[in-house]
């Protein structure tokens, strides 16, 4: 099944680039709703973190409790502990990842993996192609608001911390800049389907 990862930054407009290309019948997967899915109940995946972060992580439902966690690994001088995290949830959405590829139709034109990781949680190897999806910052911030409540300072120093655009382009295959031109987002889209059916 040919795999196309895409990256980039939060806010980019991953998910909706990814969801073009389902128009066009390929498969479309994200990475964080399949961690969501994966620790919305209980499961291997939080029983470890669980072990690794201690029971104040988690619901008394046994779900993980996503704020107690980040003032866990985002806490000051916590970076081990933030790594510790993507090592212990990258394999379990990997695996499952890996899974739902292994089981799409034959008829599927391939799978789109929507990875915000996708290079660090070592990912990449297993795709054909890599796309960075990249978008102005003001766009970014406007997009994260409307998502996330957050304020804007909050948001700001989210994208400070956030890996620059030549960190993403550098690495992938392909750049694709989203810059709020739905039709040139669609002609990259049809563009990146044209060199798929000629590999």
């Amino acid at each position: 099944m040919f795999t196309i990862g895409v990256t980039g930054p939060s806010g980019a407009g991953k998910s909706h680039f990814c969801s073009l290309f389902s128009n066009m019948g390929f498969s479309a997967i994200d990475c964080d709703e399949v961690y969501h899915e994966l620790t919305d109940a209980p499961s291997p995946c939080t029983r470890e973190l669980s072990a690794e972060f201690g029971d104040g992580v988690l619901l008394p439902s046994g779900a993980l409790d996503r704020r107690a966690l980040a003032k866990v690994v985002f806490a000051p001088d916590a970076r081990h502990k933030l790594d510790r995290l993507n090592a212990i949830t990258h394999k379990y959405v990997l695996d499952e990842v890996r899974r739902r590829i292994a089981a799409l139709s034959p008829d599927c034109r391939g799978a789109l993996v929507d990875a915000p990781l996708l290079f660090e949680s070592g990912f990449d190897k297993d795709c054909d192609l890599t796309v960075a999806l990249l978008a102005p910052r003001e766009m970014r911030l406007s997009r994260l608001s409307k998502r996330d409540g957050l304020s804007k300072s909050a948001l700001c120093a989210r994208l400070d911390a956030a890996k620059s655009d030549e960190w993403y382009s550098e690495r992938c295959d392909v750049t694709v800049y989203n810059a709020g031109d739905a039709d040139a987002l669609w002609a990259s889209v049809l563009d990146i389907a044209e060199k798929i059916k000629n590999t």
